[in-house]
């Protein structure tokens, strides 16, 4: 087992953080965030066309690149850090349900980016559920796949504004697998995929509050020179590098030891979904009065922590699986 990035893992990392660092910034995050459709189809086409990220962990007999989760968890960190809105988070927990259930109908489409898929097992909140042509749903022990003509979506208001959720009425739809250990398997891939997600959070929050801490003057000193600050700072470093350990470690189980995979997906949801919150409440804390306008950032990421923090159910329920698979 090996936690550390492989030179083509830091390469594609680098490639997407240099993307997202030139046309996803901020700023363009708040004006894509309040359009009609709530991300840019533009940045989405380029991510599925110019780097394959759509596609990256399907197979490649359906036109993807067959990439593993470690890589995946490589570009969910940069995107999380870089809050970006739309549907691709959506569409990543849909592409790893489909690949894992060997659908061959609408893999090719998400491969190549002109389909946009939603997945959700409680129909009342499905995650960019308004803009997906397809909507996956978990009832029971199935997996059911809808059309758009076969749901009506109701848009509801969200606390995270870059990503918006809809309820769905659903009728119809085609079973995609009615195996419960495949569904639960996918449950623990999704896990794992959010995880990397609030991993990119809690370094982006950190990495601004530092910033911030170094230029801020407040009586005559910077204000990162004072002891509370530094100690908060130095235990929020602490959490990223624990976190970082737990993502790996996570995303290696999901590809290469599936007997470990269930631990590792419950200990990621159960330390990294607090964490990551915890982060963000601290940064915008330490901002002061500045951190609870409008016009900075860090509200934006304390509400997509805040989201991530119950996208997938609370941490005490994957604490307490956790606890159960553990035999504790």
């Amino acid at each position: 087992m090996n936690l550390v990035l492989t030179r083509e893992q830091q390469d594609l990392r680098a490639a997407v953080r240099s993307f997202l660092t030139a046309h996803a910034p901020l700023a363009r995050v708040r004006s894509d965030m309040d359009s009609a459709d709530g991300f840019s189809r533009e940045i989405y086409a380029r991510l599925s066309g110019e780097l394959g990220l759509s596609g990256l962990i399907v197979p490649e007999e359906y036109g993807g690149a067959a990439a593993g989760h470690a890589e995946l968890a490589v570009v969910l960190e940069e995107t999380g850090a870089a809050l970006l809105p739309g549907p691709f988070l959506a569409t990543t927990f849909a592409a790893i349900a489909l690949t894992r259930a060997g659908d061959k109908e609408l893999l090719p489409g998400i491969a190549d980016g002109s389909l946009l898929a939603a997945y959700a097992a409680d129909p009342g909140h499905v995650p960019n559920g308004m803009e997906a042509d397809v909507i996956l749903l978990e009832s029971g022990s199935r997996l059911l796949a809808f059309e758009a003509a076969e749901v009506t979506r109701e848009a509801l208001e969200t606390l995270d504004l870059t990503r918006r959720q809809a309820r769905v009425t659903a009728t119809g739809g085609r079973v995609v697998t009615d195996d419960p250990a495949t569904l639960a398997v996918i449950r623990d891939l999704h896990a794992v995929a959010l995880a990397a997600e609030q991993l990119g959070v809690i370094r982006a929050t950190l990495d601004a509050i530092v910033a911030y801490a170094k230029i801020r003057v407040a009586f005559g000193r910077y204000i990162g020179s004072y002891q509370g600050v530094k100690h908060k700072l130095a235990d929020m470093h602490t959490t990223l590098e624990q976190a970082e350990s737990i993502v790996r470690h996570a995303a290696w189980a999901a590809d290469d030891s599936p007997a470990d995979l269930p631990e590792a997906a419950a200990l990621a949801q159960a330390y990294l979904g607090r964490a990551c919150f915890e982060a963000a409440r601290d940064s915008l804390l330490l901002h002061g009065g500045i951190g609870f306008t409008w016009e900075h950032d860090a509200h934006l990421y304390y509400k997509r922590a805040k989201a991530d923090e119950v996208l997938l159910g609370p941490p005490r329920r994957h604490r307490a699986r956790l606890a159960e698979l553990l035999e504790l």
